[in-house]
């Protein structure tokens, strides 16, 4: 009630009381009749409850902002308890993918070593059948030598025996023989 006196008291104060011609107070004065207009409107507010309800709905707008407030405000916070989560949870599969890189790395690692073991092993097996090959090979070759000159000897015997040579064209033959075998075999 207080609020409604002080306002009216200060609405009639703005009003330019002596702007029109005569006395004031009178209902042929235009300024009167509108400052009597406008306290009579300002009591129809007052009497309908106006400027409660305005403040009425002031303070639910204001109650709806505030209620917005707290919703944003818990939002937020379940917003940044949701990003930590996901933080933690990220710093977990980082955590674990370095240690399957690792490990991978030290897999690749020893099966490189494996694989390097193998080659060798593998290669000096070759080598050593390549090795045993030409020992075979050599051994083999000696001996169709050692046949070659048995052969030759044999047929050089046959050759000296048939024609009658002496035992001194005999032994020459011999000699020749022998010296041809030495030659195949170096």
């Amino acid at each position: 009630m207080m609020k409604t006196v002080l306002t009216s008291a200060f609405t009639l104060m703005a009003f330019p009381a002596l702007a029109a011609g005569g006395p004031f107070f009178s209902l042929n004065n235009t300024d009167f009749v509108v400052a009597i207009a406008f306290v009579l409107f300002l009591a129809l507010l007052t009497y309908l409850k106006v400027p409660g309800k305005l403040a009425g709905m002031l303070d639910s707008r204001a109650d709806g902002i505030r209620a917005e407030l707290d919703e944003a405000r818990s939002l937020r916070e379940e917003a940044q308890s949701i990003l930590a989560d996901y933080e933690r949870k990220q710093q977990e599969v980082q955590t674990q993918a370095d240690k399957i890189v690792a490990t991978a790395k030290e897999e690749a690692k020893a099966a490189a070593t494996k694989a390097k073991e193998d080659l060798k092993s593998s290669i000096a097996r070759r080598m050593q059948a390549a090795e045993d090959q030409i020992a075979s090979a050599q051994a083999s070759a000696v001996k169709e030598v050692r046949d070659s000159a048995v052969n030759v000897a044999i047929q050089a015997a046959n050759d000296v025996i048939a024609k009658g040579m002496t035992a001194k064209d005999a032994g020459g033959l011999i000699d020749a023989a022998i010296k041809d075998v030495g030659e195949k075999l170096h």
